[in-house]
């Protein structure tokens, strides 16, 4: 266990150590609930623009748009030293394995070792063929204010006060977790990836430093005056999909405008948006994000509010520090298709307001 940043003796209790590897992040087990499908079709149908058809797959959804998606969602139904098949809504892709291809499953290893019955992120190769670049198995992120603590499992607030994840910190990776993150205890903030299982998240890598600061006293952002300028540079990062659709394109924005303050789409006044000053902005305004790192970019919609976002003053170090603050929480496939890596985090990033 983990006792104040200390590693101590202790067992975790039974029940969730015997506890499955589980289905896609942010599911805690059992049948889909139909409410949740019919939300996640929805908003999926919102933001592409397209008809939802009853069992359309994503890839069908892509093609419909025009375009062949880098990120590919689903569940691994069979794997081999040289072809991964992945269930993809109602339909199969497969996936040649070359000796370049790349797999994280805890930790980064061979693509061979990814199971049947993983849920898996799969990166395809540039060209646009049917071959695997990267593949990330069971990938999950509790990012929040620590609310509370026994032992080795923490409860994080991940925004809003009503959605909380439970997080296990890995006995094999306590030590470079508390180097990182000292003060595991309530009030502060923690960023954290590593395995989804069943109803929680086994905590491996620690996605960036612990800020020195208590959640409840974020730096105010720098004082800016005169216009709203054509573009910010920062940090984007990723969130698990909760009731998201797999292969989700959007991005969530640090500062959603309050009610009334600005016409929808249309850039209002500033925010105390955490240690970067946002103008703020309503859902469904378009955003142009460009990865700083590979030059990838991507119009994306605002989808929703990042609260926990806000609250870090941190900077990637991906391609060189980039300027404090995080500017992008995007979904798991915006995050792939730009070229990031999930293991990672995070990336250098640019964002363009278009209205």
């Amino acid at each position: 266990m983990l006792l104040d940043g200390r590693a101590v003796g202790g067992r975790r209790p039974a029940a969730r150590a015997a506890a499955p590897e589980a289905g896609p992040p942010g599911a805690a087990g059992g049948l889909p609930d139909p409410g949740r499908i019919a939300r996640r079709g929805a908003l999926k149908a919102a933001v592409f623009g397209l008809p939802r058809l009853p069992g359309q797959p994503p890839a069908a959804e892509a093609a419909a748009a025009g375009r062949v998606p880098r990120a590919v969602t689903g569940r691994v139904l069979d794997v081999s030293p040289h072809v991964l098949v992945i269930e993809n809504g109602e339909a199969e892709e497969r996936f040649a394995l070359t000796a370049d291809a790349r797999a994280w499953r805890g930790d980064r290893t061979d693509p061979a070792t990814v199971k049947p019955g993983d849920h898996a992120v799969v990166r395809r190769h540039h060209s646009g063929r049917e071959v695997a670049d990267r593949i990330w198995a069971n990938i999950g992120r509790v990012t929040g204010m620590i609310t509370a603590r026994e032992g080795d499992t923490l409860v994080v607030d991940r925004g809003g006060g009503t959605d909380r994840q439970i997080l296990v910190i890995a006995c094999r990776a306590a030590g470079r977790i508390q180097v990182r993150f000292p003060r595991l205890r309530p009030g502060y903030l923690v960023d954290i990836i590593g395995v989804r299982r069943d109803g929680y998240l086994e905590g491996l890598v620690p996605a960036t430093s612990q800020p020195a600061y208590r959640a409840d006293h974020v730096p105010s952002p720098a004082l800016v005056s005169g216009r709203v300028p054509g573009s910010i540079s920062g940090a984007a990062v990723w969130h698990e999909p909760a009731d998201e659709p797999d292969g989700l394109l959007g991005i969530c924005y640090p500062a959603i405008d309050p009610p009334h303050t600005a016409p929808p789409g249309r850039a209002g006044q500033r925010a105390a948006s955490g240690c970067v000053s946002l103008p703020y902005l309503s859902a469904g305004s378009r955003l142009r994000v460009r990865n700083d790192c590979t030059g990838r970019c991507l119009d994306l919609p605002v989808i929703g509010p990042a609260p926990a976002a806000r609250l870090f003053c941190d900077r990637s170090v991906v391609c060189g520090p980039s300027p404090r603050g995080r500017i992008a929480d995007l979904t798991v496939a915006g995050f792939v298709e730009l070229g990031g890596e999930l293991d990672e985090g995070n990336f250098n990033a640019t964002i363009e307001i278009e209205g």
